[in-house]
């Protein structure tokens, strides 16, 4: 089997829509779309949008609506140019307080990736609502959702490759039970990724 990775650090979905050419010049059998979270955190109270505007080349200012016509798109296209079995999984938790703003916000993007789904007749993998089953029973201290600053990125980096910590360790020192920041998956947040796509994608493309 061999395996291809197109994602691109930070994102939106209008960006991935942009980058479709490699992904149909050699498609592989199964494609699996996760995007959506970037297009998220721009909808929550203190999120550097405009930054992220000129740092991404948007064109318009991130939003529910656009975020649904741009996956709308790539899914589309996807389905035209390519023979492959196509899933999109709804977004990771934010955060890990299930009734904040940011886990709420990840909630609805997940809903409207549902929809285009639903509306596209690809498959729908419920990565959102396995992270939600985790959190409750792992029942985690109600740590509010802190937007990732690149100093706080570069922190984890240097604990990582500096000090030799694990991801998870990280995330246990924090407090938190599937990302080591609120955004970024630890193993174990990664492993429930990997589990939704083997129980839902695999078996429609054997």
């Amino acid at each position: 089997m061999r395996l291809a990775r197109f994602g691109v650090n930070g994102d939106f979905a209008h960006n991935l829509l942009q980058r479709l050419d490699a992904v149909v010049r050699n498609p592989p059998d199964v494609i699996t779309v996760l995007i959506g979270t970037n297009d998220a955190r721009a909808s929550l109270a203190g999120y550097p949008v405009e930054q992220a505007m000129k740092r991404k080349r948007l064109p318009a200012r991130p939003s529910e609506g656009w975020f649904q016509q741009c996956l709308g798109a790539v899914v589309a296209r996807l389905r035209a140019e390519t023979d492959a079995t196509i899933g999109l999984l709804s977004l990771p938790v934010l955060g890990q307080r299930l009734d904040g703003a940011a886990a709420q916000a990840s909630q609805a993007y997940s809903r409207v990736i549902a929809e285009v789904a639903a509306t596209n007749a690809v498959a729908y993998l419920p990565l959102h609502e396995r992270q939600i089953e985790e959190l409750r029973r792992a029942d985690p201290p109600p740590i509010p959702y802190r937007e990732a600053t690149p100093a706080a990125v570069l922190g984890v980096l240097v604990q990582h490759a500096v000090l030799r910590r694990s991801l998870d360790t990280i995330s246990r020192r924090r407090g938190l039970v599937l990302t080591t920041d609120h955004i970024h998956q630890n193993s174990r947040g990664a492993t429930l990724v990997a589990e939704v796509i083997d129980a839902v994608l695999l078996p429609r493309s054997a």
